[in-house]
């Protein structure tokens, strides 16, 4: 990915549920943020272009990379001189308690099971919540204000999905989410396939750092 999207890619080795429950694993991605502040490999500081970065995730990955963006978001001048231009999202990890259509309609589905998903939820939030809460529903009490930071900072959310995935709902009402709060969003939504298609079928990956190209560099 990195040589096809021309950028360095830092990868976030974060605690694990159930042993570190969110939100461990976003402070570990704020850590690895602080990380860049301030390294001293000079590969990076004489390559890298601090202006442009991105947050990016896959799946849980994806939840994270949406909730560290936020905490990034409130405290975009604690990680200068990086600066975030974005997120993105690729088929991002969200919940609820009410069922989406594409909950019911795909619940016995054999990549991701919506047992599966219920049972990754009470072993990952903290104790005592339901999966109605910010870390599993970025739609809850309307939204996080952070994204109004996001919009200030002019970030640009980009959500990659497609509707062979039971959450494929939660995703989209995250793109209308964001959309709705004024931050620039782009929703990339593919025919059929399946949760973690984009790992698993590599002509699938290819049309990702196609698209990923094209939102990075622009070309």
């Amino acid at each position: 990915m990195a040589s096809d999207t021309q950028s360095f890619v830092v990868s976030v080795n974060y605690r694990l549920a159930p042993e570190h429950r969110l939100p461990a694993a976003y402070d570990d991605a704020m850590e690895a943020l602080h990380w860049i502040k301030t390294s001293n490999d000079s590969w990076i500081a004489w390559h890298a272009d601090y202006s442009q970065c991105y947050l990016m995730g896959e799946s849980a990955g994806g939840n994270i990379a949406y909730n560290a963006g936020l905490r990034a978001a409130a405290e975009a001048d604690s990680i200068k001189p990086v600066r975030i231009q974005g997120l993105i999202l690729v088929q991002p990890f969200f919940g609820g308690t009410q069922r989406t259509q594409s909950e019911l309609r795909l619940a016995n589905n054999l990549a991701l099971p919506l047992f599966v998903t219920d049972l990754m939820w009470k072993l990952s939030l903290p104790l005592g919540v339901d999966r109605d809460y910010e870390y599993s529903n970025p739609k809850v009490n309307g939204g996080s204000p952070v994204l109004n930071e996001m919009r200030a900072l002019g970030w640009t959310v980009v959500v990659f999905g497609c509707y062979g995935d039971l959450l494929v709902d939660r995703q989209r009402e995250l793109v209308k989410l964001v959309e709705d709060k004024g931050v620039t969003v782009v929703g990339h939504f593919f025919p059929g396939g399946w949760h973690g298609m984009f790992v698993g079928d590599p002509s699938v990956a290819g049309k990702l750092y196609q698209l990923l190209l094209i939102q990075i560099t622009g070309l």
